[in-house]
């Protein structure tokens, strides 16, 4: 069997790191895994920052284009795939190309992080918005990553079509981490994870800084991982004696900066569930983040962390502060955040749940063609 991976948003081997590029190459690792025999559809990107009537057309132009050529490629072809999937799918990056080529060539077509907020019907975002629900429409399977977002999909999707596959990643790496024990009078070491760029976490930085600006002193440091384009305006929110710039990290140092840390803390401003929160906790570590959207399906407030408003900074430094204060409750939530990803979150877990989705997906297009 041979799997489709397409990703509208942005490609597995995009070159900026990113929670979405992260996914989509889990994804791709899924794919293999399970033996589908994946290949990387198209590099099309359908993405928009802001709505552009102009550039929907030319997308839509350049969609159907590689939606024709990927149909001649595969019609007589050994190679032809059995199923497409498509990785991430909403208004701002809606799906052209799936459902032609899958209807085309009787593909079994599946949809995996789908999401779908009904006020984009209408507005500047309505054409990525019917795009998208055409999209979710013609598949034979589509897979919410929450339930915030599943209860959206619920309006347009059928029940039978419609699932939760829970966030993933693979815990192994973070939870071979063992930690030494600590100086008494050791500084309590923050850490926060995010790209710095406009936007959501930009929001999450302000938040942070101002957060941080409320724990009354004590003994801490912060250290950040990440860069990006609004660096230069979000480093001077934070105290230079108090925090760590280390930039943007590869897989190794990232994991190295979780080893180190006892704290993660990152207030998920408007994010759907935030894959920083799986890494902190399989590494072991506490969290202190905003109760965002999908981000109380995988971080248990009271058990393997704390969670407040995302936008209420004063809230957010209580946060912190009664964990540092209580070394204590930390190595709880500490143990149980990584029993806590590693035997809900992990990616053999998921890759169990995506292989009846994927078969049952099959089912449901080899009945279409019967009927």
């Amino acid at each position: 069997m041979t799997t489709a991976l397409y990703c509208p948003m942005k490609p597995p081997d995009h070159p900026v790191a990113s929670g979405d590029r992260e996914i989509g190459r889990l994804v791709l690792r899924l794919l293999e895994d399970l033996g589908e025999a994946p290949v990387l559809a198209s590099r099309l990107s359908t993405w928009q920052g802001s709505p552009d009537p102009d550039r929907f057309a030319e997308l839509e132009r350049a969609s159907a284009a590689e939606a024709d050529r990927l149909i001649d490629a595969w019609h007589s072809s050994e190679d032809r795939p059995d199923a497409w999937v498509t990785y991430h799918l909403y208004h701002k990056a809606p799906d052209h190309l799936g459902p032609r080529v899958a209807d085309a060539l009787g593909l079994a077509y599946v949809v995996i992080e789908a999401s779908r907020a009904k006020k984009r019907a209408e507005g500047p975002w309505a054409e990525g918005f019917r795009a998208a629900d055409r999209a979710l429409a013609e598949a034979d399977a589509v897979c919410a990553m929450h339930e915030t977002d599943r209860a959206g999909l619920a309006e347009i999707v059928p029940a039978d079509r419609l699932t939760t596959l829970a966030p993933f990643i693979d815990t192994t790496p973070f939870a071979a981490i063992e930690r030494g024990p600590r100086p008494p009078d050791a500084p309590v070491r923050l850490l926060a994870v995010g790209m710095m760029r406009h936007g959501n976490k930009e929001a999450c930085y302000r938040v942070l800084a101002d957060a941080v600006r409320q724990l009354d002193g004590g003994n801490w440091h912060l250290f950040i991982a990440g860069d990006g384009e609004a660096a230069d305006d979000l480093r001077p929110l934070f105290d230079a004696e108090r925090t760590t710039f280390l930039g943007r990290l590869d897989r190794p140092e990232l994991i190295a900066a979780y080893c180190d840390a006892d704290i993660f803390v990152w207030p998920a401003v408007n994010e759907p569930f935030g894959l920083v929160f799986l890494e902190a906790q399989a590494a072991g570590l506490p969290v202190v983040g905003g109760r965002s959207r999908g981000v109380p399906e995988i971080v248990r407030d009271g058990e393997t962390g704390l969670l407040t408003d995302s936008t209420d900074a004063t809230a957010f430094a209580r946060a912190i502060t009664s964990l540092m204060a209580d070394p204590d409750r930390r190595a709880r939530f500490a143990d149980a955040a990584r029993t806590h990803a590693i035997t809900r979150h992990d990616i053999a877990r998921a890759r169990a749940d995506l292989g009846a989705v994927l078969k049952a997906a099959r089912a449901r297009r080899a009945a279409k063609g019967t009927g």
